[in-house]
Parts: C-alpha cells; structure tokens; sequence
C-alpha cells in the first residue's frame, strides 16, 4: 500500500464538488460538472447594492473558484445556485429551493422564468411529468439572483447517456429513466393481477391508456394454442379489445381513432378477423417479435393487413405508433399496437424497450391465463361426469341434492352423492367423501363410485357394499381414505337399512317437525382395512325426509362436527314449523335453507347434500304372491293379476297384463327350482315383478319364423312402459311398467 497519507473531504448534497466526475457511484446525487474558466478578478455576487453581474457566459461557480475564501462565503449567502431538486420535492413557485424566501424580481403573469408557471407547470399549458422538475436559466430582463446566475451564452448539457444534447426545460435522461422504470412496475403489477384472459387484456389497456399511448389495439390469436399444441390452421388474429382517451377530452383533434369511442360500436369492431398469410408484411413484422414503429417500410405494410385497407388512414404520421408483437412461450400470440396523437410528444426509441416489456408480460401472462383455463375446464368435466347429472325417478321417494366445491379456484374434490334404483322399487342412497379436494380425490372418488354403482346393482346388503369398497380403496393404494354412508329405503315395508363407514350420521325429519340424529354405528373409514361394518334397520314413515351430507356442512375451522350436527338439527326443525306439521317442507327449497347456515368463514370443504323424502307405497297398493314352478303357474297368475286389477279399478289393463305376467312367469317357472314371487304395485304407474332363483338374466332377440318361443320378451319390449332384469344374491327379478288408463 502506497505511505502517501490521503485525506479525503466529504461532498455535501447541497454543495458538490466543483468538477465532480459523472461516472463517480454518487453520480446520482452529483449535478453535471461545469468546466473551468480563465482565471480573472473575483466578481461579488449580484443582488447587493454596488454590485454587479458577472460577465456573460461566466456562471457562479467561475466566480466562487477564482474569488476569496471570504468573498465566496459572502455570495453563497445571498446567491441562490440552481440544484438538482431531490425526487419528491417540488419546485417552488417562487423559483427558489424548498423553505428558501423569495429573492430578487418576480416575473410577471405568475410565470417563473424559464416559461414555468407558478403553480409548477410549464407555461405553454403543457403538464410537467411526475417526478421530473427541469431547472432552466432565467429570461432576459429577469434578476439574476431570482434563479441563479445567467448562462445564456452556455451550450446546452450534454445527455451523459447517449452524448446528444438536452434541450433546455426538458427533463434529464435519468429522470426519464427513472419514470419509465416506475411506469413499467405499475403496468406489469397490474397486466400481473389479472387471472383470466379478459382481465389481463384489461389490465394492459387500463395501464397504457392514457400514461403511455393515446389509444391500444390488441390482437389475440383465434383460436389461442393451448400448451405445447401445434395449431393446423392459418394464423387468425382476433381484435380482442380497445382502448382510448373518450372523445371529450381529445380535444386538440388528434388522430382519428381506429374505432368509434361509443361501447355499442366498439363490440361490431371487435368481432374483426386478420388472416396472416405466411411471406406477407405482417407475417415478417411478428416473427421479428421486436416492436418497431410504424414508420419503418416493413411496419408500414404490415399495418393495412391488420388493420384495413379502409383503417390506415387513422394512423398518425411519424414515430407516434408502436407495433409490438405478443409472443408466449412456444410461438406468437397476438400483437398491440400503441398510438399517440400529434398532439402529444412522440415516442422515443427508449419507449421500445417499454413496449416490449409490456408486450412480453401481456403476453406471458395471457399464455398462463389460457392454461390455467384449460386446467378449470378439465377439473369442472370431471367433476360433472363424477357427479350424476340427474337423479333418477324412483317409486315412493322423492331426492334432491346440492354440491358445491371449496372454493372457486379448487372446483374438485372427493365428496360425491348417488342414488341407485333396486329391484323390489328400492333405492339405494350413498354419499361419501375422499380426503383432499384435488384432482387425485377426484379420480379415486370416481372409481369409489363406479364400485358402489356395480355393488348395488348386485343387490348385496350395505355392510357388504362397504365391506367391498373398503377392499377396493386399498387396492387403489394405502393411503386412499374416504368416509361412506350407505343406506337402502324399501317403500313397501316403510324401512330403510343403514349401515356406516366413518361418516356423520343422517339426520331424520318427521312430519310432525320433529328432527333426530339417526344412531348409526360409526364404523372405520374405508381403506383402513381388516374391520367389520353394521348395518342397522330403522322405520322410515311417510312424509319423513333424510337427509344424508358431508363433513364440509358441518364441520369447519370455527366450530366442531357435533356442534354443526345440532345445528343442523335445529335448522331442520325450525324450517318444518313454518309449514305446518301436516305438511313437510319442498325438497328444493329445504336444500337451499340448510346451505344458507353457513357463514362466510365455514366454507373449508366440498360439501354433499342428498335429501330424500319417504312417500312410501300404501299395504292397499301391494298385491304379493308365492306360485310353485309348475305348469300350471301361468294360468293361476293371470287369475290373480285379474282380480287385483278388478279391486284397483282398473280393468281396461286387464288383457295386457295377463299376457305379459302369462309370458314372464312361464320363462321363470321353466328354469326355476324354488318357488316363484309375483307382485303388483299400484302408484303413478302399474309394475309387475317376477322373481325367482335363477342368476340368469334373460336377453331380448329376435326369433326366427321357424321358433315355436322365444317371442315373450319381443311381446314384453312392445307393449310395456319399461322393462328390465335385475340380478339378485338369490337369483333375479324380472319387471317391467305399464302406464295407468
């Protein structure tokens, strides 16, 4: 290290060093060096009486350099230097530094020298930029010592930057900078918040429009490729939105604008297609993806293709539009087209380096916009095709049921209902729920399903429904864990038979108005493996509404399970008083009431909800008999059937059912070893069931002309509402509806 002692003498703000160097790192808070002057006498700082101005093209601090140390202290006390305002601090009207008193003569008008107004902005009505406070020298006639020492006769300051000088009253490069910097972080915070396609599109012309550019355009690919997908058609650009200064307040008459201000007229110009045909103007401006003006030869023939032959003439003359391509990830997505009107200082070649910031944050964002649409548009089929799109219609019950996803941005989930049609005019009710609201839950939820829809159609009792999921969850893997409640309602014998998997329990609404908690066994959930399900057989009467749900309706961050089952309770009872007790609530809007006691904080999860309402079918409407697999079994069914139908009144079905029951019981009695069940049940239709002991369900064909059988079931599918077979435990049951008169 060098033994020379150096000394060093900090530099103030407010008093910088003469000839500070530019590249120094405090250059940001250095004023521009002034060169050096000959040396000469000291000339006393002007505003004293006897004193006089210095020479022109000599400033002040040609003056302090040469003067002594006692003259220069005595002219730094009354002379005002003009310094660089720190940001934020605004120049004052009077012309002086903040907190200083007014000096010297006062211009007229109330305007500074230098053509800047009192009130800070420039005298020609333009609006002085924020942030940027230009200090220029004072006007003939003006006191020196209003604005500091007069330079004239001084060249204007180099740009440090690009070498090119500044004109006088315009703002410094690194104040321009500066303000571009802040503009493109407020603008790209802004194109950052939107989540969908519109609201980015948005938010690029909100932040542009009138900050930046007079007017914006922009053009969106139609249709938008989505990921990694190769497009087969032609490149199609779509006039996606637009965006300008309203018309009262251009009233400079600027540009013409490309489209009318008015909304009503802004939706027919948006609906413009732009076919790029590969090789032309516009196809080489947009694989360039740099924005350009449209000056340039290959931006001004790219513009009557995008635009118009019939459009070009709106554009403004000069660098005063900006062509920027919109290019995502994989390949060019669109374009936008910036505009400023004559009145309005042109764009400069830094304004590329904005545009293209702009565009490329547009368009990335519009590239994750189109993906994240796509990912909500996957996840909200699946969970429909998961769901039933329509409960079925079943005899003696009536179902309703609500979904709703945790959240708008998580629209799947594990929660699923079902109700499953069984023979004898059962039904099967389940709802269960999958850990998790992902995609994962989805897809287990779905095979779950898929599994209790194939167990149900076996007829198999509840707790061996569970017992079966429970073995097809661990197939699936070890840590699928769901809840489930299966329950199975018989309207005939008013029972219903429930049996449970780690669910909440259901809760029972009387007629009366009267709501319980139905005690269930609660059981493991499914997928824990190696543990026994109950079933329990409860009455179900009519007019009794259940009500089967998920943990979400209950159960949340602000209160626990059973404390949101009484609730439930409680909110059942109340809603059955205002009907009445001869009367239960509708369906529908008992759904709606019991959704609306979540507050704002209790949406944690998906939430299920299946209500059933237990009409039943009356003993009188029930006509059930045993018939030995004999050949005589055919004829004694017609007789029976016959006179059913002569009690019901409805002897105009009498010919029909007899051949059809004749058909039906003499296929089972031909196959069957056991005795063979025939029941007649009389609700808003007429249905016929057949069972007996033989696993084998009967398929339609056609017979040949030389068949002497095989036509029963031909007659069956003809004459018939509906029909069907239905594999049992025990054997099968054969049905089939005829409509009532």
């Amino acid at each position: 290290m060098d033994s020379t002692r150096v000394t060093e003498h900090p530099t103030s703000f407010d008093r910088p060093s003469t000839g500070a160097d530019p590249t120094d790192p405090r250059g940001a808070l250095l004023p521009d060096p002034v060169p050096p002057r000959a040396s000469g006498p000291a000339l006393p700082a002007q505003g004293r009486a006897g004193q006089t101005p210095p020479a022109a093209g000599e400033d002040a601090a040609g003056a302090f350099e040469h003067s002594q140390p006692g003259a220069e202290q005595a002219a730094e006390a009354d002379a005002h230097r003009p310094r660089p305002a720190s940001e934020g601090v605004p120049v004052q009207p009077d012309g002086g530094q903040p907190g200083g008193a007014p000096t010297g003569d006062t211009p007229s008008a109330g305007v500074t020298p230098g053509g800047v107004s009192t009130d800070g902005k420039p005298a020609d009505g333009r609006s002085a930029d924020v942030g940027e406070t230009a200090l220029v020298p004072p006007g003939p006639g003006a006191a020196a010592g209003a604005a500091g020492p007069d330079r004239r006769g001084a060249p204007p300051e180099p740009d440090r930057r690009i070498g090119q000088p500044t004109a006088p009253g315009r703002p410094t490069p690194m104040r321009r900078d500066g303000d571009r910097l802040r503009f493109v972080g407020a603008a790209t915070r802004r194109i950052a918040r939107g989540m969908d396609l519109d609201e980015i599109v948005m938010g690029l012309c909100r932040a542009t429009v009138p900050t930046f550019a007079d007017a914006i355009l922009v053009y969106l690919r139609e249709p938008l490729p989505v990921g990694d997908e190769r497009p087969t058609g032609p490149l199609v650009l779509r006039l996606r939105r637009t965006d300008r200064i309203p018309a009262e307040r251009d009233t400079e008459g600027g540009f013409t604008p490309a489209a009318p201000p008015e909304p009503s007229e802004l939706e027919t110009v948006g609906a413009e297609l732009c076919e790029v045909r590969p090789g032309s103007a516009l196809a080489e401006v947009l694989r360039g993806v740099r924005p350009v003006f449209t000056d340039t030869p290959a931006a001004r023939a790219a513009l009557p293709e995008l635009l118009g032959e019939e459009r070009d003439f709106a554009l403004p003359d000069g660098r005063r539009a900006i062509l920027a391509p919109l290019r995502g990830r994989r390949r060019v997505i669109g374009a936008a087209l910036f505009l400023r009107g004559p009145e309005r200082v042109a764009f400069e070649a830094d304004d590329l380096l904005v545009a293209a910031q702009l565009a490329t944050h547009s368009a990335l964002g519009i590239d994750k916009a189109v993906l994240y649409g796509r990912e909500a548009y996957i996840a909200d089929e699946l969970q429909r095709t998961m769901l039933p799109e329509n409960l079925p219609r079943c005899t003696g019950v009536r179902l309703a049921s609500r979904y709703l996803p945790a959240a708008e941005t998580a629209r799947v989930g594990g929660d699923w209902y079902d109700a499953i049609p069984l023979p004898g005019s059962r039904v099967a009710l389940v709802v269960g729920d999958v850990m998790g609201h992902s995609m994962t839950s989805a897809a287990i939820m779905g095979q779950l399903r898929t599994t209790a829809q194939t167990l149900a159609g076996l007829d198999l009792p509840p707790q061996e429904v569970l017992h079966h999921l429970d073995e097809q969850a661990q197939r699936l893997g070890t840590d699928r864990m769901a809840t489930c409640l299966y329950a199975v309602y018989d309207p005939v014998s008013h029972r219903i038979t429930v049996a449970n998997a780690g669910h909440p329990p259901p809760v029972l609404l009387h007629l009366g108005g009267h709501a319980e908690v139905l005690r269930v066994p609660a059981g493991a959930p499914i997928g824990v493996g190696g543990v026994d399900f109950e079933a329990v057989e409860l009455d179900a009467p009519a007019g009794a509404t259940l009500l089967l749900y998920t943990d979400g309706l209950v159960e949340s961050r602000l209160r626990d399970v059973w404390t949101g089952i009484e609730q439930l309770r409680e909110r059942l009872a109340a809603t059955a008083q205002l009907t009445g007790p001869d009367h239960p609530p509708p369906l529908e809007a008992l759904c709606d009431e019991v959704l609306d006691m979540l507050g704002p904080g209790d949406r944690d999860d998906d939430i299920a909800l299946l209500a059933a309402r237990f009409d039943g079918i009356a003993p009188s409407d029930v006509a059930y008999w045993f018939l030995e697999p004999e050949d005589a079994a055919p004829g004694k069914a017609r007789r029976l059937a016959r006179r059913a139908l002569a009690r019901w009144g409805m002897e105009d079905l009498t010919d029909s059912v007899e051949l059809l029951v004749s058909e039906v019981v003499t296929n089972a009695v031909r196959y069957a070893s056991k005795p063979v069940t025939l029941r007649l049940l009389r609700t808003d239709v007429l249905r016929c069931e057949v069972g007996d002991d033989v696993p084998q369900l009967p398929r339609l064909r056609q017979a040949r002309a030389t068949d002497e059988g095989g036509r029963g079931l031909y007659l069956v599918n003809r004459l018939a509402r509906r029909w069907g077979a239905t594999r049992l435990s025990t054997g099968k049951v054969v049905w089939f509806e005829l409509n009532r008169g």
